[in-house]
């Protein structure tokens, strides 16, 4: 069984090469995230992504993540790189999720970007094209880009989620406020991208370590609460 299948995975996104890759999978990450999106300063070419997946294979699940792919380039994506999910970070619809996995065969982590509590009615429609949902703070309106761009959004919001909806939390989480984020949200996993970075693009290994650290402690005091409180229902 590969780390990807703990019951609560770590993900480090964006890396690009094979040191921080390295790194990753010491710490134990549980997945890795390759960009395939030019604008952002994480993005590998397909040459380096192929090298760095044939490190990971086997160790932790590999992540292919993409904004508005077409669904015949997501196959030819697919057919090079091999990944385990396709990460969707546009705006892609529950139709285009669906169209992507058919085309592809892979199943599909949506992210969601979350700033308000109305945001969270953006979940419901993808609840059949989806098979993970990853919720991130919303991107600034001049971002060149998608995603959190290290900044969070406020965990409380999901307070009234239901606790049976398996999500992973994404945007401004680090080593520093990640155990809070767990301990707030409960999310089935995390996310991290800048927040184990030393500058934009630039993976810090004792970063990637010490945000694993923290987040599989996190998760298992959680896990250790629910179970007590279930003891005593």
């Amino acid at each position: 069984m590969t780390r990807a299948q703990a019951s609560f995975p770590i993900k480090i996104c964006g890396l690009s090469t094979p040191e921080t890759l390295e790194a990753a999978l010491a710490a134990g990450a549980d997945m890795i995230g390759l960009v395939f999106h030019p604008k952002s300063p994480r993005f590998v070419m397909p040459d380096l992504a192929s090298r760095l997946a044939a490190q990971a294979r086997g160790k932790a699940e590999i992540v292919a993540l993409t904004v508005d792919i077409e669904p015949a380039k997501a196959a030819e994506l697919a057919q090079l790189l091999q990944p385990d999910w396709l990460q969707l970070h546009g705006s892609e619809t529950p139709d285009a999720v669906r169209a992507i996995k058919a085309a592809t065969g892979l199943p599909a982590l949506k992210a969601l970007g979350i700033a308000t509590a109305a945001d969270l009615q953006r979940i419901e429609p993808y609840a059949g094209s989806a098979d993970m949902i990853l919720l991130d703070a919303k991107p600034p309106k001049d971002a060149a880009y998608p995603g959190g761009h290290g900044r969070p959004f406020d965990w409380a919001l999901l307070a009234g989620l239901d606790p049976a909806f398996r999500f992973m939390l994404s945007g401004g989480l680090d080593p520093a406020n990640v155990a809070e984020a767990i301990r707030t949200a409960r999310p089935s996993g995390v996310d991290v991208s800048s927040g184990v970075e030393s500058a934009p693009g630039v993976k810090d290994v004792d970063r990637i370590a010490e945000f694993v650290r923290a987040a599989r402690a996190a998760a298992q005091a959680l896990n250790d609460d629910m179970l007590k409180k279930a003891g005593k229902a």
